[in-house]
């Protein structure tokens, strides 16, 4: 089977305005934590979540106690290793509406 065959690539808008309803003082930690149960709700399969490095820099870029409303990302499943990747897409809307129309 090729690789492709065995990952599933997905681009997703995950919300993280929920963060803001609680103390100011740790919101990037459960930003954080908020894209982690984001993923396990989306692929119910993985057992291993890996967020990368970039997308946590983008979360805490602003401190902790601002991070972004929203994040854009791209998560690969890997069907054989049951693993997810988080990674962060820097593009606007209109790129990803084109990308999810192929």
């Amino acid at each position: 089977m090729s690789e492709e065959g065995k990952i599933t690539r997905s681009i997703h808008v995950i919300p993280l305005k929920r963060v803001y309803w609680g103390r100011r003082t740790n919101r990037a930690d459960r930003a954080v934590r908020l894209i982690r149960k984001y993923v396990r709700r989306h692929f119910k399969e993985a057992e291993k979540i890996i967020i990368d490095p970039a997308v946590n820099e983008y979360v805490w870029s602003r401190s902790r106690e601002k991070p972004p409303r929203r994040v854009i990302v791209e998560i690969r499943f890997d069907k054989e290793e049951k693993t997810a990747k988080v990674l962060l897409i820097r593009s606007s809307k209109a790129k990803i509406m084109s990308a999810n129309s192929k």
